[in-house]
């Protein structure tokens, strides 16, 4: 194995690294543990390619990202973390680190500010290894910076530095949207597995009703119940996507619905891969979610989109697309950013109403441009 000369750390734009020389240069990164995250980095990895178009792309992440990282063209490969989430393993991440020493990486760039993130790549002995300062590691990284969290108060702002010279001003032009790969044929091929009938004049609401963070970030079921039965009404069809653990909300949506309408509502949680929910999210007229991993795919995949805010706010964290309505509430207690309502009513998801959000979803449909955060008492 063919080991770096030196440490001495080099310009993160340039094309050769101190001790390795590639005609393309290589980049691993260490990606975050959460899909809304891991879509954010997409942001990065075009920054380098916009930098640089031969640089060649590796993400360390989870193995649930693959098909994530799949429909992002920036990627060349992704290489599966078999770690559990907060596991430290160090005998694993040393074996992976050293499995990973033929790759011959330029650079390292770690998404995560832990500890432990940082110790694959010095056990890969990648030259150049960059990231926030962070869970005193320090020592682990020769590329080490200071986060200044207010000239950079967006997450996706703190990724895409990373990809700049330590110090440099990150201009607007610097930070580019997601945007996912969709592939008509799988979708199509997705939409008939999954037996949701679909046209040319198909009008397809999809409803993300989950959200990982807990109940304080979830509108509560009657609500998308009544929102479907008003798309529904409206010759729509409604569809419910998301994971086997939003599957009782799912069903108590579906459910909840008018019976004369309830075959026009087609419950898919628990029963997708998220390549699906992903091909599934890629063929609405519109898409409603929580604060969530999939809002932020629907907004990627460049949908017309109705984000509702409950306990979180979208100050760090939000839809990066053009057609997002934000719908919060400016309820005096809001944002806690806690799991569950400390005071017990969730007013701030409960006081948005279906009819709010139906109109917002006609509003975002027909506008091609990005609307303000629109608070409840604003709207009639």
């Amino acid at each position: 194995m063919t080991e770096p000369m030196t440490e001495t750390m080099t310009d993160p734009m340039n094309e050769t690294t101190t001790g390795q020389v590639h005609s393309n240069r290589k980049i691993l990164i260490v990606g975050p543990s959460w899909v809304g995250d891991m879509v954010m980095a997409q942001s990065l990895f075009i920054c380098l390619q916009r930098a640089q178009p031969t640089t060649l792309i590796d993400v360390l992440a989870p193995g649930w990202s693959r098909p994530l990282l799949a429909r992002m063209p920036q990627v060349r490969k992704a290489i599966e973390l078999p770690i559990k989430h907060r596991e430290l393993a160090i005998g694993k991440r040393y074996h992976l680190g050293v499995a990973l020493r033929h790759e011959q990486y330029d650079q390292v760039i770690l998404l995560p500010n832990s500890f432990k993130s940082a110790l694959i790549p010095l056990f890969a002995k990648i030259p150049l290894r960059t990231g926030w300062r962070g869970e005193m590691r320090s020592a682990l990284l020769n590329d080490c910076r200071l986060l200044d969290k207010a000239s950079l108060p967006l997450m996706v702002q703190r990724f895409v530095a990373l990809a700049l010279t330590p110090g440099a001003a990150l201009k607007p032009e610097d930070c580019p949207r997601p945007e996912l790969y969709i592939d008509q044929d799988a979708v199509q091929q997705t939409l008939q597995q999954m037996g949701v009938a679909d046209s040319a004049t198909t009008q397809r609401l999809v409803l993300c009703p989950g959200a990982e963070f807990g109940d304080s970030k979830q509108w509560p079921a009657s609500h998308f119940a009544d929102l479907a039965d008003k798309a529904l009404a409206a010759d729509w069809q409604v569809v419910i996507v998301g994971s086997a653990n939003d599957a009782a909300i799912a069903t108590a949506i579906q459910q909840q619905t008018q019976p004369q309408w309830q075959r026009n509502c087609i419950n898919l949680a628990g029963r997708t891969s998220l390549a699906q929910v992903i091909d599934v999210i890629a063929s609405a007229t519109a898409v409603v979610s929580n604060d969530s991993g999939l809002m932020h795919i629907a907004a990627a995949l460049q949908r017309p989109l109705l984000a509702l805010y409950g306990s979180t706010s979208a100050d760090f964290t939000p839809p990066l697309a053009d057609r997002v309505k934000l719908l919060a509430s400016d309820i005096e207690c809001r944002p806690c950013f806690q799991r569950t309502c400390p005071l017990g009513h969730k007013r701030c998801l409960t006081e948005l109403s279906a009819e709010m959000a139906w109109s917002g979803v006609q509003e975002v449909i027909a506008s091609p441009g990005k609307a303000p955060v629109i608070s409840q008492a604003e709207l009639p």
